[in-house]
């Protein structure tokens, strides 16, 4: 009798493991753009800090919710591919119910939240869910407006710091982590369709891209990120000292790139948290642009 509790309460603890494991919390990293806005207004204050905290949290939970979604409705697609067929919903460690059941709460918690936080701040979850909706009924399938999907999501995780934390985001802003968001979606379709090759059989949607195609895009926004950033240190911050950070971005940019290239970027969290020049550039970057702010107010 206690033998059998005992193996049915650790079938129960692996299944909930891979329940976590499907929810993805490696990627909740992303979400630490929400910070961004209250950070360059030095916003700092212990309630701001609160309010931007749980922004944090109702981005992930609700991008948890999605990743969810996303794998119960590829699950036979993603059995194809080299890594993704290893995701616990493919693999068939989380049950289809069980995982669109999670999602469901996920997306509830998120919601009703972010409304008590700051109505706004529910405004923006709102339009993430409801731009991640459409990338899960057929929007990831269409060239370049994936890739736009997914930097509009960014782009809103940033919108909701601004709105949690009350400071009115800047167009610079806004066109800066537009900008870069793009880069890393192009960077990320193309370290996937390195990884899968151009003639193997995967997602449509890689099968609608190249190398050679995604590589002259990569130039256009790459230069694009680069000036808008440059552009903003000069015309939009508080100060031009900031254009001291601009190496750092540069750098980073190019160090993705450089990753991208060897099969790296398709999972950007790793990238961003595992390569010593990424994390590197990173810190000095963030260091040195709170130092400038500082010094200047």
């Amino acid at each position: 009798m206690f033998s059998f509790l005992g193996g049915y309460r650790v079938r129960i603890m692996q299944r909930l493991a891979a329940l976590v494991e499907a929810m993805r919390p490696y990627h909740w990293v992303k979400n630490v753009v929400v910070f961004a806005a209250p950070l360059f207004a030095l916003a700092l204050g212990l309630g701001s800090l609160l309010r931007v905290g749980w922004a944090f949290v109702a981005f992930s939970i609700t991008a948890s919710a999605f990743y969810l979604i996303n794998d119960a409705r590829d699950i036979e697609e993603d059995r194809k591919h080299p890594v993704k067929r290893h995701r616990p919903i493919a693999a068939g460690l989380v049950p289809i119910p069980l995982a669109l059941g999670t999602a469901t709460v996920l997306l509830g918690a998120g919601l009703v939240g972010s409304y008590v936080v700051a109505p706004w701040l529910a405004l923006t979850i709102g339009a993430y869910a409801f731009i991640q909706a459409g990338y899960n009924l057929g929007l990831k399938e269409q060239p370049i407006i994936d890739i736009m999907v997914i930097a509009g999501g960014f782009v809103l995780r940033a919108l909701g710091g601004a709105a949690a934390a009350g400071v009115p985001p800047s167009g610079w802003f806004i066109l800066c982590i537009g900008l870069l968001a793009f880069f890393l979606g192009i960077e990320k379709r193309k370290a996937e369709l390195r990884e899968v090759g151009e003639e193997e059989e995967t997602r449509l949607v890689l099968q609608e891209y190249s190398l050679s195609w995604l590589r002259r895009m990569e130039s256009v926004v790459t230069a694009s990120a680069l000036m808008a950033y440059a552009l903003w240190t000069l015309e939009g911050a508080d100060t031009e000292w900031m254009l001291v950070t601009l190496p750092f971005v540069a750098y980073a940019i190019f160090r993705y790139q450089y990753l991208s290239e060897r099969g790296k970027g398709e999972t950007p969290t790793e990238a961003l948290t595992h390569d010593t020049g990424m994390v590197l550039s990173s810190l000095l970057w963030g260091i040195s642009a709170l130092a400038i702010l500082l010094l200047v107010r």
